[in-house]
């Protein structure tokens, strides 16, 4: 009875200094925090004393058990009520209560050791007499039916309770609510994320396990999406929605953003780019160097994962899917596209481009001190308007003061203000990214520059507006232009800029230490780390002032370890595709 009693006075002390330390000076729901945790207090000291003691039946025996099972669920509940105030706690204040909390745990699993029946019953024998004698006469008794229930009711808080801790500190489960990683997963595949390795955090602090697991290229990980806002407010409230998703196993999603649709947070991706990186992805295909290789060099274990054509698919798993992409045809327009701008030679470029304006000035109007800055808006140069309007701007270019100007300077300045981009072998502004940009740039300049001079020349000519789709030619470019609109339209979801981009003087930047980049398997329907979630019409080349427009979401960030939640192991549903992720059939 000494051990017992010393070790209940010791919980007891070690509790009171936990509600001290919850005490909160700020008019916020964490003063509840100090209730919480003083009540659970001033329970240890009255129910050990008044009624465990020998003599008694064992019915409070049992209940103070249980009572002791709920500690570790009281203070680390009081402690999320403490930082879900409007103001958090001091790092040093989270770490102390963070080590009590785990010492006062440590103690509760010892009491309710000392407390099983074997060992309490030889340190008082007088408990087993009445436990017996409790035992007879509950059996069968209306009072006996109400135990059952509670004790049922009770298995269920714990084990509530036990999968929240389980979640916080050794793995969780996940369901994947999107197409972003097929064929690795399918919506509503449901993986275990081990999280012990990965550093895990108590509730609403920074303080946690230390980090003990590395990633490398290929893994896969849930990570907290950077995208959203990680202000306290949002935090408490993405936690208390985890907390929701935790207890109905991933079945209760209430994570919203402000507009009530539910968040993309946390996300599940692959990691491509690695600390002491700067990569880029052209045609595809991804690219990496480092300090130690200022060369760049094709990453062919990217190349595994990578999905671009799902046509490819099995049967079986092409009607799993949702959402297709690209078609065949797409995907294989894309591959021409592609080839042609990598085979576009600038120099003839340039003269064909000197070639149209010339002849676009024998079909309009004169002039030569036009102000032609606010001829066109970047709306009326995005790629789709530019194309689909082409007709009208060609009215507009013929009849509208300085159009003539305008037109020449479209077709010519790239070439005039960067000689040095027509020499053999030159790479357009430094990089091959930049490079392939500045290529689909002057491709969609020469697909317009030849339909606006052949509209023009019909319209010197009065051909009437119903012939002039019986050109074959003009069919030619439109197809051309419609190519390329498509292309261009799905550009950054098969290209990546230049990342981390370099500095002011040109020097490669890297990814830092602790740092990693992430995209989707399906790389068409994956809003990864490559994208904000905010489009921008943007030029297609910097390089160019009179650039060609397009909507563009690159915005490519990475992702520091601490937002990482740990590697998604284990798919485990549906049975019929459980097992490791690749390691299996796709």
């Amino acid at each position: 009875m000494n051990k017992l009693t010393r070790i209940l006075k010791i919980n007891l002390i070690l509790s009171a200094v936990y509600s001290f330390l919850c005490v909160s000076f700020h008019a916020d729901i964490s003063l509840l925090a100090v209730f919480v945790s003083a009540a659970w207090t001033s329970a240890t000291f009255i129910f050990p004393n008044k009624i465990l003691v020998p003599g008694k039946t064992s019915v409070p025996l049992n209940a103070m058990r249980r009572f002791f099972q709920y500690e570790p669920f009281v203070f680390i509940s009081a402690f999320v009520i403490q930082r879900s105030g409007s103001y958090g706690m001091p790092f040093v204040l989270d770490l102390f209560c963070a080590i009590l909390w785990i010492i006062i745990t440590g103690v509760s699993f010892y009491i309710q050791y000392l407390l099983g029946e074997k060992r309490v019953f030889i340190m008082c024998p007088e408990w087993k007499a009445g436990y017996e004698a409790s035992s007879k006469k509950r059996r069968g008794s209306a009072k006996f039916v109400m135990i059952e229930i509670l004790e049922w009711i009770d298995a269920l808080f714990q084990a509530v309770f036990t999968i929240i801790l389980l979640n916080i500190f050794l793995f969780q489960l996940y369901e994947i609510p999107s197409e972003s990683m097929v064929p690795t997963f399918l919506v509503k595949d449901r993986v275990v994320v081990g999280k012990t390795l990965a550093g895990p955090k108590f509730p609403l602090s920074q303080v946690g396990i230390p980090y003990i697991q590395s990633y490398k290229r290929g893994d896969i990980v849930v990570f907290r999406n950077p995208h959203y806002s990680s202000d306290r407010k949002s935090e408490v409230k993405t936690f208390m929605s985890q907390f929701l998703y935790m207890c109905s196993l991933t079945l209760l999603k209430t994570n919203t953003d402000e507009n009530g649709e539910l968040k993309a947070d946390p996300l599940v991706k692959r990691v491509c780019g690695v600390p002491g990186e700067q990569i880029y992805m052209l045609d595809g295909i991804l690219y990496a160097r480092t300090k130690d290789s200022k060369e760049f060099k094709e990453i062919t274990l990217d190349s595994k994962f990578a999905a671009w054509d799902l046509n490819l698919l099995s049967d079986e798993t092409r009607e799993k899917i949702m959402r297709i992409p690209l078609s065949k045809e797409l995907v294989e327009n894309s591959y021409v596209t592609e080839m042609e701008r990598r085979n576009l030679d600038l120099v003839s470029a340039a003269l064909e481009c000197q070639s149209l304006a010339r002849e676009f000035s024998l079909y309009t109007r004169k002039s030569t001190s036009a102000d032609i800055s606010g001829l066109f808006s970047s709306r009326d140069m995005f790629v789709y308007n530019m194309f689909s309007n082409v007709n009208n701007l060609t009215i507009s270019l013929m009849t509208a003061e300085g159009g003539e100007k305008w037109f020449e300077r479209f077709m010519n300045t790239w070439h005039e203000k960067n000689p040095e981009f027509l020499k053999d072998g030159a790479v357009c502004g430094g990089d091959p990214y930049s490079d392939a940009c500045f290529r689909l740039n002057i491709m969609c300049k020469l697909v317009f520059g030849r339909l606006v001079v052949m509209n023009s020349k019909l319209i010197f000519n009065s051909v009437d507006a119903k012939d002039w789709n019986k050109n074959p030619e003009r069919i030619k470019q439109f197809e051309i232009a419609s190519r390329l609109n498509d292309y261009i339209s799905c550009m950054d979801l098969r290209n990546l800029c230049l990342f981390p981009e370099n500095d002011a003087d040109g020097n490669p930047v890297y990814i830092p230490e602790n740092c990693y980049f992430m995209m989707g398997d399906n790389r068409y329907n994956s809003l990864d780390m490559r994208h904000s979630y905010d489009q921008k019409n943007i030029p297609l080349s910097s390089l160019d002032p009179y650039s060609v427009t397009y909507y563009s979401s690159l915005a490519p960030q990475y992702v520091h370890r601490d937002r990482i939640l740990g590697k998604a192991s284990f798919r485990f549903w549906p049975p019929s595709r459980a097992g490791i992720p690749d390691k299996m059939k796709k």
